[in-house]
């Protein structure tokens, strides 16, 4: 398990754009587990649907990336590198993502070579997949 203060050693991502709030496994270059609650306090539920907030697709992503991030910086060969987006495939968002909601973030790294990688990534609340998407990363330097 990793802690909040253990993930902002790994990756660079700050408030309002760290997503990932616990670690509860990882593999290293293999796969992680996350968690992400989701509060009423999320900068982004002020302009996005206020009266009805939902957390935007664009973000359930962002913190699929940064678990893919956690599990290939954690392997001491590319500790220290800065994970950087480079596509997104197979996206799908299947139910809405609310305040109070508590995700669960797994993510395989399904192929590594040198510094680029992809891996697949499944969001779940409680037992239902929220979202789950294909994503391909660099580890640059």
């Amino acid at each position: 398990m990793l802690d909040i203060m253990e993930i902002r050693e790994l990756i660079p991502h700050r408030y309002p754009f760290l997503m990932v709030d616990r670690v509860l496994e990882v593999d290293p270059m293999k796969r992680a587990v996350a968690i992400k609650n989701v509060t009423a306090n999320e900068e982004f539920f002020q302009g996005h649907y206020p009266q009805r907030p939902i957390m935007p697709g664009v973000l359930i992503v962002e913190a699929m990336a940064q678990v893919a991030g956690i599990a290939v910086l954690s392997s001491e060969e590319l500790k220290g590198k800065t994970p950087v987006f480079a596509g997104i495939d197979k996206a799908r968002f299947r139910k809405p993502v609310i305040p109070g909601d508590q995700l669960r973030i797994e993510v395989e790294i399904l192929k590594l070579r040198g510094q680029m990688g992809k891996a697949a990534g499944k969001v779940f609340c409680g037992e239902d997949l929220v979202a789950e998407a294909e994503l391909t990363f660099a580890a640059a330097d």
